[in-house]
């Protein structure tokens, strides 16, 4: 059989593959392509395409009750909230992979607003849960740098106005806050579980809260643990010294029990003897009564905050990072009159957000009686 010289050719192809790979089967760092005329199957080249994330929610084709429903805020307001935070939000470096500042705002307040696990509000995103954990970080950071915009004590320039809507509450005049602490719930670190543990025997983070006659929230103060009093935490918060500065005004808050009669701070009467006593004690009630709607409110807006779900499951800083950051959106959500429109389900409502109230055990150290009295004797005889 005649040997062509195409076979010839064939054959030396063959030969110098073959010791190539033999080659780089003995030294693989020192394969030198050239060796052949083509690259082994197993070292070839692909293209890789730049991954891009691809959005799963459009804002623009949502209805306008969806969106509330969903993230507790309308159309307008997030986007202008994106604005607000999108210098925060961006990669240092713009790279196409990255996630767009409204998908992170959108993420965050689905998260606050359904109180669900991390996995499975990253898979509604279209993002890991990884992703999903740092993004929560970020905008959680971004957000509270702006508390001063969005949690403001009222001015003495607004006192007047402040007093007016507590008066068409109960008709206690000069009432300018609502005080009282409500808890949290969260998983505690393991070396400090006791701190933790509230009256109610779960592990908490007691919030304490002042708010107007209209459910704004002008003070919030998340840093201490659940064992703690109220009374401890309002004697160790700013709310002190800014009710002193504003004693010249002759005002007040109004709080329950939990808390010692001062200068500037009316509690209920426990003992009623009089019918000046009594009347005073049913409007105490009715002003007061604020402060349980707000936090009802609150609750039942972002869902994170209320015991249906579940604790959360971050170290007490980011748990703090959390309350304030649902408080400050509240106060946005008021600000621009977003309804807060209830879920279907006989447990989505305000009521059902409001926890039922125990007054703690008064403290005699620092109380002073007769501020109260004089108030009874004034405006109650």
């Amino acid at each position: 059989m005649a040997v062509t010289p195409a076979a010839v050719r064939t054959a030396a192809v063959r030969t110098a593959t073959a010791g190539a790979h033999r080659h780089w089967l003995l030294n693989p760092i020192g394969f030198n392509v050239n060796q052949c005329g083509h690259r082994p199957l197993g070292l070839a080249r692909r293209r890789m395409n730049p991954r891009m994330y691809r959005p799963l929610v459009d804002l623009s084709t949502m209805e306008e009750r969806h969106i509330i429903l969903r993230y507790r805020l309308d159309r307008a307001t997030i986007h202008e909230l994106c604005a607000q935070l999108e210098p925060a939000l961006m990669s240092p470096i713009r790279q196409p992979t990255g996630i767009p500042p409204l998908v992170q705002v959108l993420s965050v307040l689905h998260f606050l607003a359904s109180g669900s696990f991390q996995t499975t509000v990253a898979m509604s995103s279209g993002m890991s849960q990884p992703m999903f954990s740092k993004i929560l970080s970020r905008v959680l950071s971004a957000l509270t740098k702006h508390m001063r915009c969005y949690i403001v004590f009222p001015e003495e320039v607004d006192l007047s106005t402040v007093k007016g809507d507590f008066y068409a509450l109960g008709h206690i005049p000069n009432i300018i806050g609502a005080i009282d602490g409500t808890h949290v719930a969260l998983v505690p670190p393991k070396d400090d579980e006791q701190v933790y543990r509230n009256r109610k025997s779960y592990h908490s983070m007691n919030v304490q809260v002042v708010c107007l006659a209209d459910q704004y929230i002008s003070h919030v103060n998340a840093m201490f643990p659940g064992s703690v009093h109220d009374a401890y935490v309002m004697r160790n918060s700013s709310i002190p010294y800014v009710m002193e500065q504003l004693q010249r005004q002759r005002v007040w808050l109004i709080g329950d029990s939990g808390y010692p009669n001062l200068p500037w701070l009316l509690t209920r009467v426990r003992n009623p003897r009089t019918r000046a006593e009594e009347r005073y004690n049913e409007a105490h009630g009715r002003t007061r009564r604020v402060i349980e709607r707000t936090f009802g409110l609150l609750k039942a807006r972002f869902r994170c905050l209320h015991m249906t779900g579940g604790s959360l499951m971050y170290s007490p800083k980011k748990v703090c990072q959390i309350i304030v950051a649902c408080c400050m959106l509240h106060n946005l959500a008021l600000r621009r009159q977003v309804p807060f429109l209830q879920e279907d389900g006989p447990d989505g409502g305000v009521e059902a957000a409001v926890e039922p109230a125990e007054s703690e055990e008064e403290e005699d150290e620092e109380d002073d009686p007769d501020n109260r009295d004089r108030v009874i004797l004034q405006y109650f005889q």
